[in-house]
């Protein structure tokens, strides 16, 4: 796939095949074209040449009823009408289905997404009554909600703190697992996505510097080429951990 911004500016070639299941992490510096790269492949910004496919779906040429049951994307950016209550917007997940008349099935699939990320007691509240951390986890409900099998979000730990922070990736892999589904995740903390990804693909210059399985990308040379800064990779008490300060 190619998204050409200018001569000077874009994104790819990129040829990559992500793994059904588990977790995938897209990190790399600022301007690699992490973000870019996942609204492409939710279909929310068009490419230029090369096909993106979905479960066998051409995301291109696909209806969007057809692909919005398939995967469902979070946004860094997100403009709710504020005054919908947490238990709304993520009943809005189901949308695709629905059209707004929720039925009881329906309302069980919001009931697990509000358990997922621990906000039954929020469910009353306005969206503008909450914290930033707290609005995030609600669009990721909401998200969760829409039940597809391949979840697409874009910095979902934006205005988290790191004890939320933690608990958000803690339900991503419970998600994952017990959820089966297949989550994309751009990610700018590297450890982040070497605890809790299965596989991550770093990005540099629009392109794909380097893929695998975390532990095989968690080394200190790759980072260190991928951030153009020094990186030592040592052993934590949970896995490698990325030193950089």
């Amino acid at each position: 796939m190619l998204k050409k911004y200018s001569p000077e500016v874009c994104i790819g070639p990129v040829d990559l095949h992500i793994p059904d299941g588990g977790i995938t992490a897209l990190v790399g510096p600022n301007g690699a074209g992490k973000s870019t790269l996942l609204t492409m492949i939710g279909r929310l910004l068009g490419l230029d040449t090369g096909v993106i496919e979905i479960a066998g779906y051409d995301v291109a040429r696909t209806k969007s009823a057809d692909l919005t049951r398939v995967v469902s994307v979070l946004q860094q950016e997100n403009h709710f009408v504020t005054r919908l209550t947490v238990r709304q917007l993520v009943g809005f997940g189901r949308f695709p289905y629905t059209h707004g008349r929720l039925s009881a099935a329906d309302e069980e699939l919001v009931d697990q997404a509000l358990d997922f990320l621990a906000l039954r007691d929020l469910e009353a509240r306005y969206l503008d009554e909450l914290s930033g951390g707290q609005r995030q986890r609600a669009y990721v409900a909401m998200v969760l909600a829409q039940d597809t099998e391949y979840v697409l979000l874009d910095e979902p730990l934006n205005n988290l703190d790191m004890r939320h922070s933690v608990q958000m990736m803690r339900h991503l892999h419970r998600a994952a697992r017990e959820l089966g589904r297949t989550i994309v995740i751009v990610l700018h903390d590297i450890n982040f996505a070497g605890r809790y990804a299965d596989h991550i693909c770093a990005m540099k210059d629009g392109r794909v510097a380097a893929f695998g399985p975390s532990d095989e990308i968690m080394d200190s040379a790759v980072l260190t080429e991928v951030f153009d800064t020094p990186v030592d990779v040592v052993q934590g008490p949970h896995g490698p951990l990325a030193v950089y300060y």
